[in-house]
Formats: C-alpha cells, structure tokens, sequence
C-alpha cells in the first residue's frame, strides 16, 4: 500500500515520526486548573500508543478565559509540572502540542473571576450569563496574552502551539457575525472582523520564533444559518497564511449554537443530566436538552467534503483533517486526498494504542460506539469512554448508551 501513514512529516520546525495527531479533545483532568495524574497517564498512553504528537487540551492564556472549573489556565506555577509531562511523552517518542485559547463569553465569574467577556456585550445562554463586550483598548493586551502563553509553553518543553480559532470561543466570536455586533475597527466587515485574529497571530508568531511548531484550529463553517459560511472561511484560512500559520486544523461548529455540528451523532441527555449537581440545571436540561442541543448525524470522515475545497484553495502549508476517523482505511483514503496529517479524539480515547494497531492491521478499526458518553461526562467528571471506566455504570446509563449505539 503506497502510504504516507506511517512516514515522517513536517509542521515548521516540526518533525513527526508519522501522520497522526491526537486532537485538542477537551480532557477536564486539571482540577484546581492545574495538570494532574490523571492527565498524565492518559496522554502517556496516547505517546506510547504511537502518535505522532499529542495535543493538550483547551489551556486559557487567562483566568478570563476559563470555561470549566477542571481546565488548564497557562501560568508560570504549572511550567514544572508541564514540563515533566512533555518530558515523558518525548521518552515514548512522540511530540507534545498544547492548544491555547479564550472562551470569550462561554464562561460564569464563578469560573473565570470577572463578568465573562466577548466580541460583543449581551447574554449567554451557555451559562447563563450576561456578557461584557471587550474595550477596544484591551485587545492587544489580551492578544499578548496568547504569546506570553506561547514563551510559558516553550518553558514547559511543547514542540507546538495549536491556537483556538474555531468552535465560537473568542477569536471565533470576532470572526463570526453571530456573535460579533461592534460598530468599532473590530466589527462590521470580514477584514475588521480578523483585527483581532491578526493581533493575536503577530503575537503568536513573534513568541513562537523559530523553535515551536504554530498551528491554528478554524472553522470551515459555523454550522448555522447566520454564522460564518464556507466563502469566509476559506478567506480566513488565507489570512491565517498570511498571518503565519504553519498548519491549520480544520473543524466546524459553534459550541454555544451548533455543538453537534463540531462532533456529531446525538448528545446523551440523561448521561449529561446524571452528573450534574445543579438540580434546576439538571432537570431543565432533561426537558429542553434535545431542542437546545439537536442531533447532527454521525457518519465516518464528516468533514471531509468541506476540508477538499480548502485543500484546493490553501496549498502553502500543512492542512490536518480532523473529524469522525475511525479505521485506517478511512484516514488513509483522507491522507490520498492530499492532507497531510489526521487529527483523532474520540478513537484515542476509546483505544489509546490505536495508531500502533493501525501499524499492525491495516483493516484495523476501533470500537467507539458514537454514544458521546465521553462528551457528556467531561463537562461535569472527566472525558473517558464508558467502555472503559472502573465504575459500574447505572442501569438508566447503561440503556441510553446501547440505544444511541443501535441507533447510529
């Protein structure tokens, strides 16, 4: 089989030992937002699995842009603790990326320490919350914040930086016209609306240099009507070149409007709810859950369609699919395609060695079942695959799960 799969490839300064990247999956392993065992061992056993670079998930560059109490937040206490994490995924042989990002107004002070902050003042059902728009002169200090994060990660032995541009956190929400209302240099037009997507690139860039991989998550759609289309973004992805970008990840969705747009299938209502402690959350979730987070179905390589056009449009640098990978022969038939990397979540997750299965079997598969179980855990627990846990599930989550299995 002609594959690049299993061959080295470059990102900037970067080299991988293969074509595969454990995506920025949002983890909730940071109690007190700070990295523990639990991180660790998981992505340990991502590095020793074979990838070729793991991805730490959803650091904030600042307090303000905490979305989960169990979340890293990028200050220079935590460096030593990073620094032996990327360590130990150096000695399994892989690379070790931090993704870095603002949650913008997807945020409550009891996380983030202050009224959350966006592109534009209103109120967030997310929360629910009321949300203050950022001043235009506190832009650029915010933008520093994202380098001063890039030198922390660099402190900590990261080979790459992945900057959060995608899913309706705070750059997205500059980007898109749904949440962005300014009537400044920051609003109105596409180009006013990337201002501050290229103060934080220049920021980013400077503090990167020559030694650490820059990569950037975007959307190629928000997934609703009144969101950013295709034609933006693909506009977007050129500005990113320009900016300095030296691979970008390709996603869609917006987590506060659209979340199954980014990842697919239906969101297990009951498992959510089941975690909860908030009881008016709880059961305002189980009545309106379905409505206020609707199914998007699931099929292998959902993406794929979308990330072909920017593929024939973007030919500069690295392009990494990411979305619904499940066996070899499917990342392969992306990897044909002219990608040059594949990004995986939920299959490390459910089989952390997979990438060496993958090695070993080239029919090989893993056996997520598409219930989400992890995803509706993580934003109270902790993301982990129900087939896996050391707990015994309940009956009532046992029966979700197996019917949204039959049903995918």
């Amino acid at each position: 089989m002609n594959s690049i799969l299993f061959t080295e490839g470059k990102i900037g300064p970067l080299t991988l030992r293969n074509r595969t990247i454990r995506s920025a999956a949002f983890e909730s392993m940071c109690p007190g937002n700070r990295p523990s065992q639990e991180l660790f061992d998981y992505h340990l056993s991502v590095a020793a699995g074979g990838v070729g670079m793991t991805t730490i998930a959803y650091a904030a560059v600042t307090q303000s842009g905490l979305s989960f109490e169990r979340q890293l937040w990028m200050r220079p206490e935590i460096v030593p603790e990073l620094r032996r994490l990327t360590d130990a995924i150096h000695h399994e042989g892989a690379a070790a990326s931090i993704q870095l990002g603002h949650c913008g107004n997807m945020s409550h002070r009891s996380i983030c320490g202050c009224m959350p902050v966006g592109a534009s003042s209103g109120f967030n059902l997310y929360s629910p919350t009321f949300v203050r728009g950022l001043r235009k002169d506190e832009l650029p200090s915010l933008a520093r914040e994202y380098g001063n994060a890039v030198r922390l990660a660099q402190e900590a032995g990261f080979d790459a930086v992945e900057i959060h541009a995608g899913h309706g956190y705070l750059i997205s929400q500059f980007l898109s016209p749904y949440t962005n209302h300014r009537k400044d240099e920051y609003g109105g037009s596409l180009n006013n609306r990337m201002r501050f997507m290229d103060q934080v690139m220049n920021e980013v860039t400077k503090a990167a240099g020559n030694h650490t991989a820059v990569l950037v998550k975007m959307n190629m759609s928000d997934g609703f009507k009144g969101g950013m289309e295709k034609d933006e973004c693909l506009q977007v992805a050129r500005r990113l070149v320009d900016d300095g970008a030296q691979a970008l990840v390709l996603s869609g969705g917006f987590v506060s409007k659209a979340p199954m747009y980014v990842m697919r299938g239906a969101m297990p209502i009951h498992s959510m709810t089941y975690y909860m402690k908030s009881l008016w959350l709880k059961y305002g979730v189980r009545l309106a859950g379905h409505l206020m987070i609707p199914t998007v179905p699931f099929r292998e390589a959902y993406f794929l369609e979308d990330a072909l056009d920017f593929r024939k449009a973007i030919r500069e640098i690295p392009l990494v699919y990411v979305g619904g990978l499940v066996s070899r022969q499917k990342i392969e038939e992306v990897l044909g395609h002219g990608f040059e990397f594949v990004q995986m979540g939920r299959a490390l997750l459910n089989e952390p060695g997979f990438v060496n299965r993958m090695k070993a079997e080239e029919q090989a598969r893993c056996n997520c079942g598409h219930s989400n179980y992890c995803i509706a855990r993580m934003y109270t627990l902790d993301m982990a695959c129900h087939q896996h846990l050391k707990e015994e599930l309940p009956p009532c989550l046992k029966k979700e799960i197996e019917k949204l299995e039959k049903a995918k």
